[in-house]
């Protein structure tokens, strides 16, 4: 079972849809108890950082969190999700975040040429041959967001160029995140979320 973390920050539904599309279940939960208990948890995200991390805060799901790192219950962030996983972000002033990889969340330059947010199809290009997406090279996957990640490359799976190197999916042992949206990414996001499942089936949790 792999748990949706609910905190009214995320596109939950088509996160469970795509999931179940792939014969993967899922449970939606905000319950400490049930997300210790998953095989995998899934972190979405859409809005702003200092709101999400704030109702993560008050729903005491940081230490949850903290918690199935701990038991190496596999984790990925989605989105914003995925910029919840660093060390802070620089949007409307700076917020930590939770410090699972090491980075800072940067606004994307907005120099005139590209607009801003970056939203449509964008290319991957993968960087990590070893890493469990490395099929994801020179595919297209759906991204939409205004910031981006500034993290060393040896938690870079894959960029896509807009203008500057943008992280699409960055890994850290058992803490995986992706910019773009798996869930409407149409073939090519499914099996990156029928990939993340066969990590889950794969680890000994702690």
């Amino acid at each position: 079972m792999i748990a949706i973390i609910d905190y009214d920050a995320g596109n939950t539904f088509n996160v469970q849809k795509a999931f179940n599309y792939i014969g993967i279940e899922t449970v939606l939960t905000a319950d400490p108890a049930v997300l210790l208990r998953a095989d995998g948890v899934v972190l979405p995200g859409v809005g702003a950082y200092a709101s999400a991390m704030a109702t993560l805060k008050e729903r005491n799901l940081m230490d949850t969190i903290y918690a199935v790192v701990d038991r190496t219950i596999p984790l990925l962030g989605i989105c914003l999700g995925m910029q919840l996983l660093f060390d802070e972000s620089e949007e409307y002033g700076p917020t930590a975040g939770l410090g699972l990889i090491p980075g800072v969340v940067k606004a994307i330059p907005n120099d005139g040429n590209l607009r801003v947010p970056h939203m449509g199809w964008n290319q991957n290009r993968v960087h990590n041959d070893k890493s469990v997406f490395r099929d994801i090279h020179e595919e297209y996957t759906y991204f939409v967001h205004s910031y981006y990640v500034d993290t060393d490359q040896q938690f870079i799976t894959t960029t896509a160029d807009y203008g500057i190197s943008i992280p699409g999916i960055v890994e850290k042992e058992f803490v995986y995140g992706m910019q773009f949206h798996p869930e409407k990414s149409g073939v090519v996001g499914l099996n990156l979320l029928r990939t993340f499942g066969d990590i889950v089936k794969s680890v000994k949790i702690t």
